[in-house]
């Protein structure tokens, strides 16, 4: 029997894809040339090379060589790019994409760092030395396996970009709140349990993502973020969210699968276009939602417990995209197919009656086309009624009403407007308490010179106003004025004249400094302005306020605090939080309004 030749395979023998890399091999990514190029430019980009450590070479590349320094020729001229005087310092460095499961100590030699990318990486933790890369203003930590952060960490107070996603952290430092200069923050996918409360500090913030953590709430200071443009709180198990209408910049917000049960006030948030709120237990759509939300374009409610729609829903006149899939309702207002900008509407998985299967699965266009065909002629008309303000007795009161407590009270009534005649039954009845707040007033009603003898308390907070009449010095018998949460920038300063004022709220408005014309209401006891742009502390005009008791400005636009103010010891509430000032710490604020005092007072220069 012949012997058979043995059969050769086919395959290749093919190296191995990956292999840890040993030290030497990790050092000859460190070439001459990349070495040259760092020098020259201050970029090193070593991600993708399957570093299993940091190259020793990367920390000894502005040193000279045995050979360099032999080689020094004194009279050779020297090429421009080797001078020592266009030698650029590390600003830019990128490990990312590598095998990396430590980052050595010797990284806080860089302090000329702007940019440290580390991201897809296997670090479980980082060296303190990381403090001293104060220049940092980006970082990226996102996938890797990091449970903690270094104490010294929170000293990176120029960052302005932290990306720490897909990581092990359970929790946030509140010394978060030092990290002043930040503008997005990616915490997603950890198992974070809280939100500490001094991220309400981070007033520079424009965008948050805490999406696929452990959350069950958020902070209540998180609605002092007021730069915030979007914010990613999806996938967690928070049940309850705060007021968000203080997040006066806020455009889109996802909030998908969490235990929801309500929708949130939304009152002030005139950016808002994108809402997602599927995956909750939401039961309802609140009618105060659907009046102040016009400007909204994207609605996303699919999968809650929703029963019915409200009429109002229509008030979103500018919305394109409606999302109820997977609901409980049971029928639809006729009117919604009127609603000019809707191209998308989805509606599949209800009990509706009213609309037949096969409609609904042909789309948007016919579903609407039905619903109008629905509308009656007297439905019709209703809705093209212009809802001009008449003098209509079941909304305002008769003076026999008014005279009771010397109140003319018209407090969400949905109106924008008041008759004379009103105001003339309400001098009559001596009305010394007018409360006009939660309505939708872009001017202050003129009649309000009727009652200047005896008008002493004017609520017409949370409206649409933007400019103070001058007639409202007229009211000189004023003591309580209240015109938070609308759209005013400055007050004339005819208004100094109203000097018996005690209590004047005018937060959550666009005001950049503080009128000139409160200085000269020298009965002012309380004066509240958080919540608008305010960007200087007048602390000589301050001190002509020599009743002050209460003072806030938190949530403004602050960079620094005088220590003078210190020596307003009338002061029994100072509120300084959510501004972007360093000084004084978050922790100092926390002690309250005399260690604050205290402390600014041993600030004052001797």
């Amino acid at each position: 029997m012949e012997k058979q030749n043995k059969v050769k395979s086919r395959r290749k023998c093919v190296n191995p894809v990956f292999h840890l890399q040993t030290k030497d091999e990790n050092d000859q990514h460190m070439t001459k040339d990349v070495i040259k190029k760092v020098r020259t430019t201050g970029q090193l980009n070593l991600s993708s090379r399957h570093l299993s450590e940091v190259p020793e070479k990367l920390f000894s590349i502005y040193e000279l060589t045995n050979e360099n320094e032999i080689n020094i020729d004194l009279s050779r001229p020297v090429k421009e790019e080797e001078a020592w005087w266009n030698i650029k310092t590390l600003t830019h460095l990128d490990l990312s994409s590598n095998v990396l499961t430590n980052l050595p100590k010797q990284i806080g030699m860089f302090q000329d760092l702007v940019v440290l990318n580390l991201h897809d990486n296997l670090l479980t933790s980082l060296p303190e030395e990381i403090s001293s890369l104060t220049k940092l203003t980006k970082l990226s930590l996102n996938h890797n396996k990091i449970t903690n952060l270094p104490q010294g960490f929170f000293n990176l107070t120029e960052l302005k970009q932290l990306f720490i996603s897909h990581n092990c952290l359970d929790s946030v430092s509140k010394d978060i709140s030092d990290l002043v200069m930040l503008e997005k923050l990616d915490l997603s996918n950890n198992v974070i349990l809280n939100l500490p409360s001094g991220i309400g500090f981070l007033v520079r913030l424009t965008e948050l993502n805490v999406s696929n953590n452990k959350l069950a709430k958020l902070p209540p200071d998180i609605v002092n973020l007021r730069a915030l443009l979007k914010m990613d709180i999806s996938h967690n198990s928070i049940t309850q969210l705060p007021d968000m209408g203080e997040l006066r910049k806020l455009q889109i917000l996802y909030a998908q699968h969490n235990d929801i049960r309500e929708i949130p006030g939304f009152f002030g948030c005139e950016q808002v276009h994108e809402i997602y709120f599927g995956n909750n237990f939401i039961e309802e759509i609140p009618l105060e939602f659907c009046e102040n939300m016009n400007h909204l374009k994207i609605l996303e409610l699919r999968d809650n417990q929703i029963k019915a729609v409200p009429s109002e829903i229509t008030k979103l006149a500018h919305l394109t995209k409606f999302d109820l899939t997977n609901n409980d309702i049971e029928e639809l207002p006729n009117a919604m197919g009127l609603m000019p900008h809707l191209q998308s509407f989805k509606i599949e998985g209800n009990k509706l009656k009213q609309i037949r299967p096969d409609i609904i699965h042909t789309g948007t266009n016919r579903i609407l086309r039905h619903l109008r065909e629905k509308i009656s002629d007297e439905e019709l008309q209703i809705l093209s009624v212009p809802s001009d303000v008449s003098y209509d007795c079941k909304i305002y009161p008769d003076r026999y009403t008014m005279r009771n407590g010397n109140i003319l009270n018209l407090a969400l009534k949905n109106i924008s407007d008041v008759p004379e005649e009103c105001f003339m039954e309400a001098k009559e009845a001596n009305v010394s308490n007018v409360d006009l707040c939660k309505n939708k007033f872009v001017d202050i009603p003129h009649g309000l010179k009727l009652l200047s003898n005896t008008l002493t308390e004017l609520n017409m907070s949370c409206n649409r106003i933007s400019n103070v009449p001058e007639f409202l010095m007229d009211l000189t018998k004023l003591k309580f004025c209240d015109l938070s949460k609308n759209q005013l920038e400055d007050l004339p300063d005819s208004l100094s004249s109203l000097v018996y004022i005690r209590e004047l709220i005018l937060s959550n408005n666009r005001f950049k400094k503080i009128p000139n014309c409160i200085f000269q209401m020298v009965g002012i006891e309380i004066l509240l302005m958080n919540d608008n742009n305010i960007e200087e502390i007048p602390i000589d005009n301050l001190k002509m306020l020599t009743r002050i008791a209460t003072l806030d400005l938190s949530n403004n636009s602050i960079n620094y605090v005088p220590p003078e103010l210190g020596n307003i010891k009338q002061l029994r509430s100072l509120e300084l939080k959510g501004n972007p000032f360093r000084q004084p710490r978050y922790a100092i604020l926390e002690q309250g309004t005399e260690s604050v005092l205290s402390y600014l007072r041993d600030k004052i220069p001797t």
